[in-house]
């Protein structure tokens, strides 16, 4: 009796789709005699046989990706017909963007490649976001898990697992940081043109310093922020400020953390 495959599943992802090292089934009819698996263009020998069922393991002489042929050949020297089997190749990173998100998360889009067979974003100990297959083999884009770093801020791994594997750790990487806090401002009041030293923590990764007053916000252009985020030297824009007895005035710093305001009088 011929031998006839009706079917090619890999027992991890449940399809015809895996990769190197994977357990496959070979199902179909008057499979007893298999001595050998035609993987490709390479020959395997399984490791079980029976007249229904033939197991083998997906070999490391397989392509990287792509389409491959698998048939059986029995011991009078027939082979089989062929079934399609799809090499999923293990997912890489290379780099994401942004590069910092505050503690709520966010949108970020990880560059590599071997994505479009789906699966999760894992970010470091924030978390990990499923992706569904079918879109972009070199980019994808999830919304990042909040994560609430330990001081300021804090790097997070990026990793991509597919059905092909899980990317090598250590190639991209992406920062949370909290939002700042401003304890003083010196001097606490000023005209256009004054200098002021604006202090606090977490100032790094400046965005942006506004002063608003009754006329409404005025951004500084000309900021110096310290290497270690505690103060940020500014200067009162110019613009049309209108000191307010009721409403002073205040600062706004804005990082890629978030926002804060302290109180600053406009004279």
């Amino acid at each position: 009796m011929a031998a006839v495959i009706t079917s090619v599943v890999d027992e991890t992802s449940g399809t015809n789709q895996g990769k190197v090292g994977d357990i496959v089934d070979i199902n179909g009819t008057g499979l007893g005699t298999t001595t050998t698996v035609n993987f490709g263009g390479t020959t395997v020998t399984p490791t079980s046989v029976s007249n229904i069922l033939v197991k083998f393991v997906v070999p490391a002489t397989a392509p990287c990706s792509g389409q491959v042929q698998v048939s059986v050949k029995l011991s009078n020297g027939t082979l089989s017909n062929g079934q399609s089997f799809f090499i999923i190749s293990a997912p890489s990173t290379v780099s994401s963007s942004p590069a910092i998100l505050p503690p709520a998360g966010g949108l970020l889009t990880v560059l590599g490649t071997g994505f479009a067979a789906g699966g999760q974003v894992a970010v470091g100990s924030a978390g990990t976001v499923a992706f569904a297959a079918g879109g972009s083999n070199t980019s994808v884009t999830v919304t990042a898990p909040a994560h609430t770093p330990t001081g300021c801020s804090d790097s997070q791994q990026i990793t991509v697992t597919t059905a092909g594997g899980t990317g090598t750790a250590g190639t991209s990487f992406v920062t949370y940081q909290n939002p700042p806090t401003l304890t003083s401002t010196a001097p606490t009041s000023g005209t256009v043109g004054d200098p002021v030293t604006i202090n606090g923590s977490c100032l790094d990764n400046l965005v942006s310093v506004t002063y608003t007053d009754s006329t409404g916000t005025h951004t500084e252009p000309d900021l110096t922020a310290s290497s270690s985020g505690t103060f940020i030297l500014s200067t009162v824009p110019g613009g049309t400020l209108v000191p307010d007895p009721v409403n002073p005035g205040t600062i706004t710093v804005t990082t890629s953390g978030g926002t804060a305001t302290i109180p600053f009088t406009i004279t």
